[in-house]
């Protein structure tokens, strides 16, 4: 890996533990100001002081999330937007990336469609130009969905395996339900694999046996959206993921860290302006 590469992936991934816990905030495309994304500045600071690694936003954004002060949090451009249909498409370069100060680059890649072919294209082209720019790629490998419980993780093995094939630094794909069934997703895929936290879960201990199974099977990490910007308080769910990612600690601590929380009326991170 080039020192470019190597110096940005260190602001979004932990230098010491060499695992991450990233907040995707890509949200308002595909679903619109949906809570918890509406004040996108209170949300970034939110997610740098609760101790989150890193945040997702798309191009556009960036100026209203900089906070220009406080905790610093390492920021990754989104390069492909979701339509309303679901769809993927390239909405910005790894250049302009680096003129916002993208510290990584990150895209969607729809995996067993009918637009499979322009999916892998856009991925080797993005690939090719993060190489060039010293600019580390994360690529989220969407198998798309599958009732059966074997194809599903066969899915999810190919996906994550295309990712590496095709040049990403890091793969981010869905975890697979089971510790054992994503250990297998890990072994096929020689590059970083990170765990997404997918649908809102009903339950915080549903949210922390996510990351536990993931953590236990070799991830380096997670990336959760709506489950931690639309929790009650976001940044003390932050810091429970993060004892876990970083420090290891098992969903029963981490689950007494929130109750601590909630009784003790602390908020990690919120109300703060950048």
């Amino acid at each position: 890996m080039m020192l470019g590469k190597k110096v940005r992936i260190e602001r979004v991934m932990d230098r010491n533990t060499k695992k991450t816990v990233i907040i995707p905030l890509i949200h308002g495309v595909g679903m619109g100001p949906i809570e918890g994304i509406r004040d996108i500045r209170n949300c970034v600071d939110t997610m740098a002081l609760g101790g989150a690694n890193a945040v997702i936003l798309h191009k556009g954004i960036v100026s209203s999330a900089h906070r220009r002060s406080g905790k610093d949090i390492g920021l990754i451009i989104h390069l492909t937007a979701t339509s309303k249909d679901h769809r993927q498409t390239l909405v910005t370069e790894v250049e302009e990336a680096v003129q916002l100060g993208a510290d990584a680059v990150s895209v969607r890649i729809s995996i067993g469609g009918e637009d499979e072919p322009e999916m892998l294209d856009i991925l080797g082209l993005v690939a090719r130009d993060a190489a060039h720019w010293g600019m580390p790629l994360f690529a989220l490998m969407d198998p798309g969905e599958e009732k059966d419980r074997q194809k599903q993780i066969l899915g999810v093995m190919r996906a994550a395996r295309i990712g590496a094939e095709l040049g990403a630094d890091v793969v981010r794909v869905p975890y697979t339900g089971d510790a054992e069934s994503f250990a297998e997703v890990v072994s096929v895929c020689p590059v970083p694999v990170v765990a997404i936290g997918g649908e809102k879960k009903a339950r915080d201990r549903d949210i922390l046996d996510v990351i536990h199974g993931a953590m236990s099977a070799g991830a380096y990490g997670v990336s959760m959206g709506r489950n931690v910007f639309q929790y009650d308080k976001p940044g003390n769910m932050i810091k429970a993921i993060s004892l876990m990612v970083h420090r290891g600690v098992g969903p029963d601590v981490a689950a007494k860290s929130l109750e601590e929380a909630a009784i003790q009326g602390a908020t990690f991170g919120t109300g703060v302006i950048w």
